[in-house]
Order: structure tokens, then C-alpha cells, then sequence
């Protein structure tokens, strides 16, 4: 991985905002900003009703760049490749080593409609962690997230990405679980690697009766910057899935941006430095 955050972008409020938090992050984090946006049969309707060309996109990507040069002193590149957003979003974040992503989604406001399943698609055939963003804009960085604990798989991936967000940002983990002793044992683990890395957390139990929108409860009342939570892969992590109740944090009215992590082991392996 390299220290390369990838904000795709179809030039909607939505997005912008995305963008105006990858910002945030490319900061505190110290990483080069790559903007994205891929050429589509929608981008392709657009600039037609524009009479406009393929051109005016890498125009646009350029003029944003500069100005999130000239503002913030940050390393930004631009990329406008043609595609499907399905696909090409992750083949360039492969193809780059990108370390995260930010995405934006919205409604039917936009060049590529990047809402409900068509975002969902987009997270999932990522191959790294994409933050999700609404509407509503957060600036300063993330100084409380929620990490909900309802398996004991994937554990380390987690639990390692929590502990880079915390550090890189100087946040406190909040640690939110279903009251199990299945789960007490995980928990342990995680707060001991946390105990041992310096990150500040507690932990609240919750029964396990829609959960979902117990975190969501949770995360709101306590003003979280964050929710990180993981997919879940099939046998084979050939692909990954989100349930229900993914979905609803995902998209939570109170919008408050959603890291999503795309496990690539269930055990606790110390798989790879972040």
C-alpha cells in the first residue's frame, strides 16, 4: 500500500464533499490525494447534452487539483480513465496501491447516480477500505469513532485499522458490542492491542436486538465522526457481501461517514503493516 488516498467523482455536492474529507485525512495522514473520475456511457450523456468533450473532464479534475494545492499544500493528482464505475474504481485503486478510498454517495442527483446498490457494489469490489460519505460535512478530522463488535471475524483488520485511524488522527475508539461472552474474549484482544499502542477507547454493551440501529443511536448521541465497520466474505473471499443492517449504518440518517473494511482473513494473522 502506498500513502495514496482515491476519491472518485462525478462533480456532485455529494461528492465534493467526499473530497473535502479526503482532504482532512490527506492531511492529518500525510498522504498524495488522487481524483478520479471515470468516463462512462453516463459521463458520455452528459457532456453530449454539454456539447462538451472527453477533454473538459481532465479540465475539470486540474481545476479542483489546484485548488486543493493552493489551499491546503497537498500532493493531488488527477485521472480520468474510461470505464464502469463498478469496476474501474477498484482496478485504479489496485493498480495505484491506494490505502483508502472516499466515496460519495447520494440520491438521483449526479452524474453517475452513485446510491443504494450501485455504492454498495462499489465498496464491496474494493480492494481497500472506502469511507463513506453523505451529505452532511465533517471538517477537523475524526476524534470519536464507533467500532462495532459483532463477530469474531476478521478480526486483526479491524482492529489494525481502528488503531491507524485513532493514532493518525488522535481519536478515541469507542467500542461498541453485543453483550456475549462469545465476544468478551475478542474484545480483550482488541483493547490489549489498543492498551499496547497508546489509543484511548471504551466499551459499551448492547443486547443484540437491532443492533444496527442501537450503533446508529449510539454514534449519533455522542456526536461520532465515524463508524468503521467490515463486510462479510464468502468462503472463499472471493467476494464480499453487506447485510441489512451494513446497510442501514451505511446510509444512516444522521450521515455520519462510514469506514468500510473488506476482511482478507478471519483469524487474528498479523496480515500486513498499515
Amino acid at each position: 500500500m502506498n500513502d495514496i488516498i482515491l476519491v472518485p467523482t462525478d462533480f456532485s455536492e455529494v461528492c465534493n464533499n467526499a473530497m473535502k474529507q479526503a482532504v482532512e485525512a490527506a492531511r492529518f495522514l500525510n498522504h498524495k490525494l488522487v481524483l478520479l473520475h471515470v468516463v462512462d456511457k453516463n459521463t458520455k450523456t452528459q457532456l453530449k447534452k454539454e456539447g462538451e468533450g472527453v477533454a473538459s473532464i481532465d479540465a475539470k479534475l486540474e481545476a479542483i487539483a489546484e485548488d486543493i494545492r493552493k489551499e491546503h499544500n497537498l500532493v493531488v493528482e488527477t485521472i480520468s480513465k474510461e470505464g464502469d464505475i463498478f469496476n474501474t474504481i477498484g482496478e485504479v485503486a489496485k493498480d495505484l496501491g491506494v490505502h483508502m478510498m472516499y466515496l460519495g454517495t447520494h440520491g438521483k442527483v449526479g452524474m453517475q447516480k452513485l446510491t443504494g446498490s450501485f455504492a454498495l457494489k462499489v465498496v464491496t469490489s474494493s480492494p481497500v477500505p472506502v469511507v463513506v460519505v453523505q451529505k452532511r460535512p465533517f471538517d477537523q478530522g475524526y476524534k470519536k469513532i464507533v467500532l462495532p463488535i459483532t463477530s469474531d471475524s476478521g478480526p486483526w483488520e479491524k482492529t489494525k485499522w481502528a488503531t491507524f485511524i485513532a493514532k493518525g488522527f488522535g481519536a478515541e475508539i469507542q467500542i461498541y458490542q453485543i453483550n456475549s461472552p462469545e465476544l468478551d474474549e475478542a474484545v480483550k484482544i482488541i483493547t490489549n492491542h489498543f492498551d499496547k499502542e497508546n489509543v484511548s477507547y471504551k466499551v459499551v454493551k448492547s443486547d443484540s436486538s437491532n443492533f444496527s440501529k442501537q450503533v446508529i443511536d449510539y454514534a449519533t448521541a455522542n456526536v461520532a465522526d465515524m463508524i468503521m465497520i467490515m463486510t462479510n466474505p464468502d468462503k472463499s473471499f472471493g467476494k464480499f457481501l453487506l447485510g441489512s443492517y451494513d446497510e442501514e449504518m451505511i446510509f444512516n440518517t444522521s450521515q455520519i461517514p462510514v469506514m468500510c473494511i473488506n476482511p482478507r482473513k478471519y483469524n487474528w494473522e498479523k496480515i500486513f503493516k498499515i
